[in-house]
């Protein structure tokens, strides 16, 4: 029998699988203290929480029996991941089940900008007759722009549809060819920025979209555009969009997301053209139900011992297999988020080859840390050795795994491709006795490289002096290069440097570089 402890409120209909399940026993306990929390984990092997119950360190050391830890929601920030992990507990999240609930709210949010529902709602309730200052404007042949096409976004983009608007739709992973299917014109962030009426975010909150939209988008965006953001705070940089609001050029925002909740002093939600709500995109009795049922399903095969997909960290890996390929876990890693920072477009097909003594061993665990390393550079954290694959099929991702005795003269050989809708990259890569990971190859060209810290790949044409004048400018800039390697098909053609560098360039230093008439392309990669 597994011992499962429920310590947040659940619906009964959202659990019933594990209430009925006979190798189960549940234990509903929603008023437990941390104290208490920590004088009766112990007994467990199971804990289902929603986001009131905090899984400490402590918690966690204290759960002698643990196997997972359920999150009825898609939010872990209340689990300590890496204590987790570290004690080799499954976490499992829902992230499907509020899917709905959030494109929903997302509508009702852009209904309620356009018609200033709420603005006149309030002075109505204040015995106020007035129908002059909330004119509002249609959906109908408006364009809307959706930045991001995931689950959320995609179900948007369908809402939109009926309402007659035009669509154009961004997502790293939307392909013309799903583009055309959803009836949406596959765009960048830029022609949505220019061309639409509605602007609504859909994207993870990581490095690469943290104020996605700012001051310089702002700028190019339609004189009376509208803004929309119900997934996380942070896409949007406020205070430009305050200022945008302020001089006119955004009629109107509607937030249920902030960069501080809750958003204490916040100019934006005092502003007359700005629609609020407290985080609700996932508040429907629907999706607290359909969360609960999704996690309850994972809990009890994680318990048995069976498949599952939405784990958010490690899951256990037998020992005879980990032994076997954990060496080629960092390299794997690497040269996925390296290929994927040097692409560009949707992503349609990734195949990984496995050369030499790979050839022999299960590669399943490789391939998935290799496109852990891919997708989690544009998708973020929620890329796990467990859901990449899910991930990989959920954006129309091919993904191919091949096995060659062919090594190219090394023991080992690792080689990545990506095909996006513009073009094809190859990364290859090894571990070498006493050197470690090392990238061998890129595209057609021959390198040895240590895949680590801040690099600069630059393609250029093979001429004198070129090399002096990259560092020149890298040295006037001071930034320090802490390695170079060049490779080349032949004297005179094109070749290309990789450097490391102690830091990240800012764009102005790219576009400086880019300036030199030899330089082709300038990527930075972050590893």
């Amino acid at each position: 029998m597994f011992k499962v402890l429920i310590s947040d409120p659940l619906s009964k209909s959202g659990i019933q699988q594990l209430l009925d399940a006979p190798d189960v026993e549940v234990v509903q306990n929603t008023n437990l203290s941390p104290d208490d929390l920590l004088a009766v984990i112990g007994e467990y092997d199971a804990l289902l929480v929603r986001s009131q119950t905090k899984v400490t360190a402590e918690v966690l050391k204290a759960g002698k029996r643990l196997k997972a830890i359920g999150r009825a929601g898609v939010g872990v920030d209340n689990i300590d991941l890496n204590a987790a992990t570290e004690a080799g507990i499954i976490v499992i999240n829902a992230p499907e089940g509020n899917t709905l609930s959030a494109a929903e709210h997302t509508f009702a949010m852009l209904m309620a900008v356009s018609r200033n529902i709420p603005q006149a709602y309030k002075k109505l309730s204040e015995g106020i007759w007035d129908r002059k200052s909330f004119q509002g404007v249609e959906l109908n042949n408006k364009t809307l722009g959706v930045v991001g096409m995931g689950r959320i976004g995609t179900e948007v983009a369908k809402r939109a549809k009926a309402f007659n608007m035009h669509v154009i739709g961004y997502d790293p992973f939307l392909t013309e060819e799903r583009a055309k299917k959803l009836g949406v014109v596959c765009g960048s962030v830029e022609d949505i920025v220019t061309e639409a009426d509605f602007i609504t975010v859909h994207t993870p909150l990581t490095k690469e979209t943290h104020h996605l939209l700012g001051a310089a988008e702002f700028a190019k965006m339609k004189d009376g555009v509208r803004i929309i953001n119900c997934a996380r705070g942070g896409i949007i940089d406020e205070k430009a969009l305050y200022d945008a609001i302020q001089n006119g050029k955004v009629a109107g925002a509607a937030l249920d997301v902030f960069e501080e909740e809750p958003p204490v002093d916040n100019p934006l939600i005092k502003l007359p053209q700005v629609v609020t709500t407290p985080h609700l995109g996932a508040s429907t009795v629907e999706a607290q139900e359909n969360v609960a049922i999704d996690v309850s399903e994972e809990l009890i095969k994680v318990l048995r011992g069976e498949r599952f997909k939405n784990a958010v960290n490690l899951p256990f890996i037998p020992p005879h297999v980990m032994e076997r390929v954990e060496p080629y876990f960092v390299l794997g890693e690497k040269l996925g988020r390296f290929i994927a920072q040097l692409s560009v477009g949707p992503v349609q097909e990734i195949t990984i080859t496995y050369s030499g003594e790979l050839a022999d061993v299960d590669t399943a665990l490789l391939t998935r840390t290799i496109l852990k390393g891919a997708l989690s550079f544009r998708i973020g954290p929620e890329v796990n050795y467990v859901n990449a694959l899910y991930l990989a099929k959920m954006r129309e991702i091919n993904v191919v795994e091949q096995k060659s005795s062919q090594s190219r003269g090394f023991t080992n050989r690792l080689k990545v491709e990506f095909k996006t809708s513009t073009q094809s990259h190859v990364v290859a890569g090894t571990l070498l006795n006493g050197y470690g990971a090392r990238i061998v190859k890129i595209d057609d060209y021959t390198i040895d490289a240590a895949p680590e810290g801040n690099l600069l790949y630059v393609h250029h044409n093979d001429r004198p002096g070129v090399i002096g004048r990259v560092g020149t400018i890298l040295g006037n800039k001071d930034v320090n290069i802490g390695t170079m390697q060049v490779g080349r098909r032949g004297v005179g053609g094109d070749a290309i440097m990789l450097l490391t560098v102690d830091k990240q360039l800012s764009p102005e230093m790219v576009e400086e570089l880019v300036a030199l008439p030899e330089i082709m392309s300038v990527t930075p990669i972050e590893l």
